[in-house]
């Protein structure tokens, strides 16, 4: 029996994929995604009214207000900043347990695109 000459065997081709770290580092392919746009939404407003709100109750620069927000319901909790008053002690409460599911929830859009994205360039 004779061997093929590597020149000769039959080469599969594969798809190139294009990558777009851009895109995702930003969200951008989640955006897109109409299903996907509500609960985006709903995170960023939860940010921004958690941020206004620690502003407003605890006197902090928006920007410490902010910071205070993405720790917290990233569930990291550095200490360096802390609720003083009652009504920001309560606020928190509610504020971290509507936040952390609001962000799982676009975990798990994030999750859904990704992988439609990765099935249909498998199919593609």
């Amino acid at each position: 029996m004779e061997e093929n000459p590597p020149s000769e065997i039959a080469r599969v081709e594969r798809p190139v994929q294009s990558r777009h770290p851009i895109r995702r580092l930003f969200l951008l392919d989640v955006l897109q995604d109409r299903d996907s746009r509500p609960v985006l939404y709903l995170a960023a407003s939860t940010l921004l009214f958690g941020t206004f709100v620690y502003h407003l109750l605890e006197g902090w620069s928006l920007l410490d207000s902010l910071y205070f927000c993405v720790i917290t319901l990233a569930t990291v909790g550095y200490g360096d900043l802390t609720p003083s008053t009652p009504l920001a002690k309560l606020f928190t409460v509610v504020y971290v347990i509507n936040g952390v599911v609001i962000l799982l929830t676009l975990f798990d859009r994030i999750r859904v695109v990704r992988s439609r994205a990765v099935e249909e360039s498998k199919r593609g």
